[in-house]
């Protein structure tokens, strides 16, 4: 008898899992969205966890075979996720009906990582009052008067390249950028020199090593949190990343003191955050100094990370693609033919090559594989029948749509004439995303893209890139990363160009 209870115990337990496994799998089906055959418990996810297949590489296989269907449904685990591809639903999503999709739908944890409060984590409500508050520091006018600053970075770019040159070696270039466009950060936002590029144990670089590395305390925080959120909120306390909350607390709030103190204005981000914490009464949320610290970590951590990674990015391409390097080259000596050596904001402006090089390595190698939106009501897709749930989770493919040879013809060919006019002209606007589109795009865009062209212009006018021994071909995504980057960083060869 004893035994037969037992028994019954375990069918009941296994009946029990297979219907908590299986009852939602149907949830596509029976709203008309086709997709792949999810598999109970791992649902569309089990070859990505395995590590047989890169997301990245897996959106582009459902966008190609499902390439007539405007939405495509599938299972992250358990948890019902719709793929948009169709360009006119996914403009209703950014921007025609974004009240409805303004949440990201990211988990935020303000005990446990109270940085996650920023700009791009926030819910609707907060992010609004936020984004609106913080976007005068990113306007043309501004970026102008931070043009000279960041030129200065760039200079020193160019003189610490000099010092790796002379070692005649490969030169990874991803740490090297990355020690650049920190140090445009640290003196365009935070009025700090950081000698990224000069300090080899530099604890800024430190640092920020850990955001998108973490060590192995941070990767168990970081898989309780993917496997189970509500576990995490309870549990995560226990493996505290106190050391990078510190560092970014302590690094804004003496740094406002400081200013406080000694009466100094900038005009720059964190001075922007002072003024919201001096009127902080007149918003309809506390504004604590944890939430504005997370705001300067966000820039901090987004703005150095993206943007040498793309500058690395489109170095590779130009070393791989040496008519193309020569091209840009002639376009930059010609500006400075025009202009001398003052170059200036509006000069850069002009340089339409550039700026066509730029964007294609942006659309080879976009930030994220795929944007994330949640609903926030009911809502139905126009000229479908096709409706979702409050709380659906959305994903825009821009990997995928941006190596989709039906929109990009032998897209891994690196070929900035996808860019010229006519290109664009025929092209759908929402099948070139890098940055977003609509309310809810990067903020922080215009800085990336200035940071990033002017160290290429003053990197290609004095250097060469070429692909070398140590040079990966080709070009490995790395899966353990929140954004597109190489596996193992860009080995280069690089020499100095000779100017008589």
């Amino acid at each position: 008898m004893e035994t037969f209870q037992i028994l019954c115990n375990v069918a009941v337990i296994i009946l029990a899992l297979y219907y908590y496994f299986t009852s939602i799998l149907n949830f596509w089906k029976v709203r008309g969205v086709r997709g792949p055959r999810p598999i109970p418990g791992f649902g569309n996810s089990k070859d990505i966890l395995l590590r047989r297949i890169k997301l990245g590489d897996y959106m582009i296989k459902l966008n190609s075979e499902y390439k007539d269907e405007p939405l495509i449904g599938l299972f992250d685990m358990r948890e019902p996720i719709l793929i948009v591809k169709d360009p006119d639903l996914i403009k209703d999503v950014l921007i025609k009906d974004f009240t409805t999709f303004a949440n990201r739908g990211y988990s935020i944890h303000e005990k446990v990582e109270p940085l996650t409060q920023n700009l791009f984590f926030l819910e609707a409500k907060r992010w609004r009052t936020l984004r609106t508050k913080l976007s005068p520091v990113f306007t043309s006018r501004k970026l102008q008067g931070m043009f000279l600053m960041i030129s200065v970075c760039a200079d020193h770019l160019v003189d610490y390249m000099g010092q790796l040159v002379n070692k005649n070696e490969p030169v990874e270039c991803v740490e090297v950028m990355a020690n650049y466009t920190l140090d445009c950060i640290g003196i365009c936002a935070f009025g700090i020199e950081m000698k990224a590029l000069s300090d080899k144990e530099n604890e800024y670089r430190r640092i920020a090593k850990q955001i998108f590395k973490p060590p192995v305390k941070g990767l168990l925080r970081l898989r309780l949190k993917q496997f189970s959120p509500r576990l995490y909120a309870i549990l995560g306390h226990i493996l505290p990343d106190t050391k990078l909350n510190s560092f970014f607390i302590n690094l804004v709030l003496n740094n406002i003191a400081y200013r406080e103190k000694n009466n100094i204005v900038r005009n720059d981000f964190i001075d922007i955050l002072r003024e919201l914490k001096k009127h902080s009464d007149k918003m309809d949320f506390d504004f604590t100094d944890t939430l504005m610290v997370s705001q300067a970590f966000t820039f901090y951590a987004a703005g150095f990370e993206t943007s040498s990674t793309a500058i690395s990015n489109t170095l590779y391409e130009l070393a791989l693609n040496q008519e193309i390097q020569d091209k840009l080259r002639k376009e930059i000596d010609e500006e400075y033919a025009k202009h001398g050596s003052s170059l200036l904001y509006d000069n850069i402006k002009k340089m339409n090559y550039l700026e066509k090089v730029f964007k294609e390595s942006l659309r080879k190698y976009p930030p994220l594989i795929n944007f994330t939106r949640v609903a926030q009501s009911n809502y139905t897709f126009k000229d479908t029948e096709i409706s979702i749930p409050k709380g659906q989770t959305i994903w825009i493919p821009i990997f995928a749509l941006q190596h989709d040879p039906h929109i990009y013809p032998e897209p891994d060919v690196f070929d900035p004439e996808r860019f010229n006019e006519e290109a664009v002209r025929s092209r759908h606007p929402m099948f070139y995303l890098p940055f977003g589109d609509g309310p809810r795009n990067c903020i922080g865009a215009r800085f990336a893209i200035y940071q990033s062209k002017i160290g290429l212009i003053k990197m290609l006018r004095n250097y060469k890139f070429e692909s070398c021994e140590k040079t990966k071909i080709p070009y490995e995504r790395n899966d353990n990363t929140f954004i597109v980057k190489p596996k193992n960083g860009i080995y280069l060869k690089i020499t100095k160009i000779n100017r008589t």
